[in-house]
């Protein structure tokens, strides 16, 4: 059943049907538009529009209407309604009669799908947010277990200076604390009751907007009805925050996928996580990581998807926004499921303390603790970079650590350097150095791994 069908005289073209229609997707709103109906109808009894019975037995049949829903959410799939607005219709009137047909008064399609988009989407940050909250509990574990671990730090993917592995875990809780910042700030921004804006100019039936508003849970009425049935900035602000913490969950799993891989071998990858090769019997593939990672790119073109459709769009509704949903709710689905996934699979991932403590004592990773050494003893910085630069050629070509070279030979370089310079190229010695706030020294990293937990307890 159309809800516009009066001003036409031939039947829709099954093609045009086919191409129009949302309720493939949009059925997942079904659940918000009930609610939102459930609201309007008791401001329409209110404002006198229809009876307090009348809006009772609204009430009533569409409070049915949502346990249905909740016991088969795909219901209305088994219809040919247009969209979830006429199928709540439909049903409404299928079991009320008439009065169904008074509950559409003042309202239009274009300030109901957007107050029930606003509706899941704050439903559905909320249980992104728990899932974000998630993945970064699984991070503090997994940073409690590394405790004082030490392993390569990189730049250019190049060994640059040991760090701990806690630290290495706290820099993604650090990325996703922002992404939690981010989206609390989107969903201030969107608790906006649209309803009650009709098509474009506002409603016609005197209604207490403010009042419906926080009947639904909003902290307030939209001010402008133009902007208020054609704002879609939550979309593009949930999809850009989806964006930016995928892309730090990509980040992550490019590192992990490393740090487990044979060249590397900082990182095990649990049985429970794994995947073999239908040809190779001895490959172990950290499938999971990887399938995270190329996620990413599909929340990315989300967001494109989103920002192309509103571009250049003149107000107020068009039909334009029907493309809203499907990328958006993709996405949405997609981002959740990714940092579950994440908070169920760090768990299995062990960290080889050997392995990594090898690989930290390699590469010249103690250059610049060399080149503070020398600042120490009274050399200009630039000067010192310099001469360790030369000890660094000297020992590559000899094939030994800067630690394992003569004193003989380093004091050919700088009569500044002493004995006492082997201590203080341990790999203890350059960790412990590192004790300014935000360092890799063990305190500074118990430090800091205190001070998430306790963001964390409070959040």
């Amino acid at each position: 059943m159309a809800m516009w069908g009066g001003r036409f005289q031939e039947a829709t073209l099954a093609e045009f049907r086919d191409f129009n229609d949302s309720l493939s997707f949009d059925y997942l709103l079904a659940q918000q538009d009930i609610q939102a109906s459930r609201a309007w109808a008791q401001q329409l009894a209110q404002a006198g529009i229809i009876t307090v019975d009348e809006a009772a037995q609204l009430d009533a049949g569409l409070a049915d209407l949502a346990v249905a829903i909740e016991a088969d959410a795909k219901l209305p799939l088994q219809t040919s309604e247009e969209d979830i607005h006429s199928w709540v219709e439909a049903q409404l009137t299928a079991k009320l009669g008439a009065v169904a047909k008074k509950l559409h008064t003042g309202r239009s399609r274009n300030d109901l799908v957007a107050t029930d988009l606003r509706l899941w989407s704050k439903l559905n940050t909320q249980h992104v947010r728990q899932s974000l909250l998630g993945a970064i509990a699984a991070l503090l574990t997994f940073a409690d277990k590394a405790g004082t671990v030490v392993m390569p730090g990189f730049t250019h993917l190049q060994r640059a200076q040991p760090v701990l592995v806690a630290h290495w875990a706290l820099a993604y809780v650090e990325m996703f604390k922002r992404d939690v910042s981010r989206l609390d700030d989107a969903l201030a921004r969107m608790d906006v009751c649209p309803l009650g804006c009709g098509a474009l100019a506002g409603t016609g039936v005197s209604v207490d907007r403010e009042q419906l508003a926080q009947r639904l849970g909003f902290a307030s009425a939209a001010l402008n009805s133009l902007d208020a049935v054609s704002d879609r900035d939550y979309v593009v602000e949930l999809s850009a925050a989806a964006s930016i913490c995928m892309t730090h969950l990509s980040r992550l799993s490019e590192d992990v996928i490393f740090f487990c891989s044979g060249e590397a071998g900082f990182f095990k990858l649990g049985d429970a996580i794994s995947s073999g090769s239908s040809l190779m019997p001895q490959k172990k593939n950290p499938d999971v990581f990887e399938l995270l990672r190329g996620k990413t790119g599909r929340v990315l073109g989300h967001l494109v998807a989103i920002l192309h459709v509103l571009k250049g769009l003149p107000l107020a509704y068009n039909k334009d926004m029907q493309e809203d949903k499907q990328g958006f709710f993709d996405l949405m689905a997609t981002w959740q499921q990714s940092l579950l996934v994440l908070a169920t699979v760090l768990p299995h991932l062990s960290v080889n303390e050997a392995q990594c403590r090898l690989a930290a004592e390699l590469g010249y990773s103690n250059a610049t603790d060399l080149a503070d050494y020398l600042v120490g003893k009274g050399m200009p910085f630039r000067d010192a970079h310099e001469v360790v630069g030369e000890l660094v050629v000297h020992a590559a070509k000899q094939q030994l650590a800067l630690e394992a070279l003569p004193l003989s030979e380093m004091q050919q370089f700088s009569g500044l350097i002493s004995d006492d310079v082997y201590p203080a190229l341990q790999l203890e010695a350059g960790l412990q150095k590192r004790a300014a706030l935000g360092g890799t020294a063990p305190q500074q990293v118990l430090a800091a791994l205190a001070k998430a937990k306790q963001w964390f307890d409070t959040i």
